[in-house]
């Protein structure tokens, strides 16, 4: 399924989610990265799936939730891989607008540096930037770039994208302990979101099982400074996304086993909402304990909470 949910956003509400990258076709591959290592990595656009059929199903999925009495407040590009390669991301946000919900894309931002992909996502009314670092050492450290890439370049197409862009822009930065969360990194952050001023400077640390099991969340303390030090700095308004998600929200149809894979595959669900979802369907972990044994989901520990994450064909982790 490549329109999957609803899922409770904290950002974004109730978020339709659109996964228009095959797993896992990606020019990074972050360290803190929830769905696992890229496996195919790139930095070329293509199509990968035709506009007409994500709207197909995009239409499907606002009719069921109309069936429920229910509404979204987004569709949110948010797939297994970065969303600006997809070729066909600005036909397809605009194939969408008749429906007349807000559009929101989240992306690494490595392809802005591209006239193309800034065009692409003029139509959007939500966009989500990620500036991990500000340095090229700590980018090449947490974000595993492609190759080709230039962080420069990337740097310089974010403050122009911001220029021009009319919706509402936004920064996020994972913060991963001993990696990017000292106070030196902070700076350069900060320094480069004064350049961008976007409406909200998002600090968030991983809450979901990583890519690398190195990698721990940054302190409350670093949170703080850093919150203190981008505020002094860039002058924006910042927030810290922390917390785990709410139960509430989430969205299951009477086709259980594909909805928890399609939502699983792009984003890690905890067991205990997985259970409350499953009782309020009235249907038992048989459901859940079959896609286990068959390999299409996989079970894991983070931070003394199990999560359960869909089994991408090829996946690294």
């Amino acid at each position: 399924m490549i329109v999957y949910g609803p899922i409770p956003s904290r950002r974004l509400g109730q978020s339709i989610g659109i996964n228009n990258i095959p797993p896992k076709v990606c020019s990074y591959s972050c360290i803190y990265c929830q769905i696992g290592r890229t496996n195919k990595m790139q930095m070329s656009r293509h199509a990968f799936y035709r506009p007409d059929d994500i709207c197909s199903e995009a239409e499907v999925k606002l009719r069921q939730l109309k069936a429920e009495n229910r509404q979204a407040d987004y569709f949110s590009f948010v797939p297994d891989g970065e969303p600006t390669l997809d070729l066909n991301l600005g036909k397809t946000i605009m194939l969408l607008k008749p429906y007349r919900v807000k559009m929101a894309v989240i992306t690494n931002a490595s392809l802005l540096w591209m006239d193309d992909v800034k065009e692409d996502l003029m139509n959007a009314d939500w966009v989500s930037v990620s500036i991990d670092a500000a340095d090229e050492g700590t980018w090449r450290k947490i974000d595993r770039p492609h190759g080709m890439l230039n962080h420069h370049d990337i740097l310089n197409g974010i403050v122009e994208f911001s220029k021009s862009f009319h919706g509402t822009l936004v920064t996020e930065t994972m913060l991963v302990e001993g990696v990017n969360d000292q106070e030196a990194c902070i700076e350069r952050i900060a320094e480069q979101m004064a350049l961008i001023q976007p409406q909200k400077a998002y600090l968030l640390v991983p809450s979901r099982p990583p890519a690398e099991s190195f990698v721990k969340r940054a302190s409350a303390d670093s949170l703080r400074k850093a919150v203190s030090i981008v505020r002094a700095i860039s002058a924006v308004d910042v927030e810290c996304i922390t917390g785990d998600e709410a139960e509430e929200g989430f969205f299951f149809t009477d086709e259980i086993s594909d909805d928890i894979l399609s939502i699983a595959s792009v984003h890690p669900i905890r067991e205990d909402i997985l259970n409350a979802l499953l009782q309020k369907k009235r249907t038992d972990k048989s459901v859940l304990t079959e896609l286990v044994k068959s390999g299409r989901l996989s079970d894991f520990i983070y931070e003394g909470k199990r999560f359960y994450k869909t089994n991408i064909l090829g996946d690294l982790s």
